[in-house]
């Protein structure tokens, strides 16, 4: 599937060019145990061997998949479109940042904080990868007051780039959740899955 040019920062590959043989699309929730794991592989013990082993052969997607039974998803992901909005380059190291800190954002470490405090502490986040944090508040707080056309639900500078997001994901077919020995088309990986990329890109 293509990638709408506002999220390019989901996109890694030691050579930015649509040449790649292969694109590894990842489903990832920012609150999800599993994608947890599976990012931190990718990040620490896949990425580092692209730039010399598969230069041209293979990108990544990092497909930001928000899961409703975790309350707090939504927030979090906001999070990540707004460092796609102001630094698309600091995406990665921003997911990996807040992978590391994801348990800060459990049901029991939410469930009696204020929705802009939770943005706050996201916020704290991205500036710990080089963003201003005061820039990343700004897109993710919602107002106590109605707009001025009497909206009481408008949500935040963010909104819309989630609900592109959760359009991109769903539904996600199941005959792409296969490994071909050939791709002819993105191949579509979820955190219980495993793959090995030499058998990709041989």
């Amino acid at each position: 599937m293509a990638l709408a040019p506002r999220f390019a920062g989901q996109a890694y590959s030691a050579n930015v060019s649509p040449k790649a043989i292969h694109t590894i699309e990842l489903y990832l929730d920012y609150a999800c145990p599993f994608s947890a794991k599976m990012f931190d592989t990718i990040y620490t013990k896949v990425l580092p061997d692209v730039p010399t082993k598969y230069p041209s052969k293979v990108r990544f997607l990092f497909r930001q998949q928000i899961q409703p039974w975790h309350p707090s998803s939504t927030l979090i992901h906001e999070a990540g479109a707004a460092v796609l909005r102001l630094s698309p380059d600091k995406f990665w190291d921003f997911s990996k940042a807040l992978f590391d800190r994801q348990k800060e954002f459990f049901d029991v470490n939410v469930v009696n904080e204020a929705r802009n405090d939770t943005y706050k502490r996201l916020a704290n986040i991205a500036a710990s990868v080089g963003l201003n944090q005061g820039e990343v508040y700004g897109l993710l707080e919602i107002s106590n007051k109605p707009g001025e056309d009497g909206t009481l639900n408008a949500g935040n500078q963010v909104t819309n780039d989630i609900k592109s997001m959760v359009k991109v994901g769903n539904p996600t077919p199941a005959s792409n959740r296969t490994f071909p020995k050939a791709l002819t088309s993105p191949l579509v990986i979820y955190p219980t899955l495993a793959f090995s990329l030499p058998s990709l890109c041989p």
